[in-house]
């Protein structure tokens, strides 16, 4: 498919698609609307980045559009689970963008917040819940959501999903659907356990793959400070202090160094706001909007807490620290160069860091430019020979932490930095830390 407009979609969603400036659908938009509008289920291997929630949303609007069944009080005729509070979010509010011309009602839940503004739009009656998976089952336990009208399942991001601890919750939820109904399957990779998850879901499902697209990346001027850990905080102090980083977002690995990060640019007389999985929904809706109005100029952010953000005018990412997965490292810098606007990504590698920045190298398939500064250069750090098979988290102070595991399940977490189910979900009282084409 060549553009939208040869799509056989709805004429109020063209409309809507339309206004938003989409012009040529991505690849796995046009690889997954035809079999989805003609019923298929959909086994799709997609990152962030792809065009993947326009790709299920569109045809699921469409579907639901074109039949005359109303949505029952607390029973939605579709689900879309996603890992955290800030992709869920993000969904919703893609459908109300696309769905604007049409009579589909739609709600999102998540933990954070308090549960009666969700309770009183479910028994409304809504056709399209996006939900992740703990306030979901707080509420079907409460009794607030039936899943026996579920038309359309959507699993977006399985495979965080696993590694931040949710496979029990998703196997109760899917238990609760009715054998009959469409099911999409999304994940960034299609590891062993991934599929055993797929398998239960899915029947003759369409096979779709995709990846982000890597040449995208050098519309973005990189570079690397090669910098001894106990020096970082000085180095950013004095590349955010410049008048043409006029809105960055940092990205850190673990919650507690993004706090840190934080207050120390407030007190070098610099606004910045920290967001994680330990901040209250409505922190880190307060602290995205101080960023958005340009009243907070840097916003450090962990990779989990940055899902689903989508800002025009960040001029700059700083990664303070690297991330142990290089795909990360992708998504981190794609949040610059927006809408064909200029974009700079500038990292910060340590000794203990020196691997990570490899991986990255290879999967860019190019040598990010270093940046020789007298005053903050390590010769340590640019010759060291740590390796990404062994993880070191890297300190204030930047001594080597006691050596773990494999990257994936060290003191970083697992993909993205997540550690364990923290950062997405809140179940009860208890925190768990969550041409243009059409990229939402």
């Amino acid at each position: 498919m060549k553009s939208f407009a040869e799509l056989p979609l709805l004429e109020p969603i063209q409309r809507a698609v339309k206004e938003e400036g989409y012009t040529v659908p991505t690849p796995i938009q046009a690889q997954s609307i035809l079999p989805l509008l003609e019923g298929r289920d959909l086994l799709g291997c997609a990152q962030t980045g792809t065009g993947k929630t326009a790709a299920f949303t569109l045809p699921l609007l469409q579907k639901l559009a074109t039949n005359s069944i109303r949505a029952g009080r607390n029973a939605p005729r579709a689900l879309i689970l996603a890992p955290t509070r800030e992709l869920a979010a993000q969904i919703e509010k893609s459908i109300r963008v696309y769905g604007k011309y049409l009579h589909i009602t739609s709600t999102v839940i998540f933990g954070g917040v308090g549960q009666q503004n969700q309770v009183n739009a479910l028994s409304r009656g809504v056709d399209i819940l996006v939900a992740t998976p703990g306030r979901l089952l707080d509420l079907m336990g409460q009794g607030y959501i039936h899943l026996d009208k579920v038309e359309f399942f959507v699993l977006d991001e399985a495979d965080r999903m696993l590694d931040m601890g949710f496979i029990n919750d998703i196997r109760k939820i899917i238990l609760k659907l009715p054998a009959k109904r469409q099911s999409l399957f999304f994940s960034a990779t299609l590891e062993p356990k991934v599929i055993a998850l797929a398998r239960t879901l899915v029947r003759d499902p369409v096979h779709v793959a995709v990846t982000p697209e890597i040449p995208t990346v050098e519309k973005i001027v990189q570079s690397v400070y090669f910098v001894d850990g106990h020096k970082k905080d000085a180095l950013l102090v004095k590349l955010v202090s410049d008048a043409a980083v006029k809105r960055v977002i940092v990205f850190t690995q673990m919650k507690h160094i993004a706090n840190k990060v934080a207050g120390m640019l407030n007190q070098a007389g610099i606004r910045a706001e920290a967001i994680h999985g330990n901040k209250s929904q409505g922190a880190r809706i307060a602290a995205l909007a101080a960023f958005r109005r340009g009243t907070v100029r840097v916003l450090v952010a962990t990779d989990i807490a940055a899902r689903g953000i989508d800002i025009d005018g960040v001029t700059h990412v700083i990664n303070y620290e690297l991330p142990n997965e290089p795909e990360t490292y992708i998504h981190r810098i794609g949040r610059t160069a927006r809408a064909g606007a200029d974009g700079h990504a500038i990292s910060f590698c340590s000794a203990p860091e020196r691997g990570y920045l490899h991986s990255i190298e290879r999967l860019i398939h190019k040598q990010i430019p270093v940046v020789h500064s007298e005053e903050f250069h390590s010769d340590a750090a640019m010759n060291s020979t740590a390796t990404s098979s062994r993880s070191f988290t890297p300190n204030s102070r930047g001594r080597r932490a006691r050596p773990g595991g494999n990257a994936r399940r060290s003191g970083f977490g697992g993909r993205g930095g997540s550690g364990g189910r923290s950062g997405s979900d809140s179940r009860g009282g208890r925190s768990n830390s969550g041409s243009r084409s059409a990229r939402r």
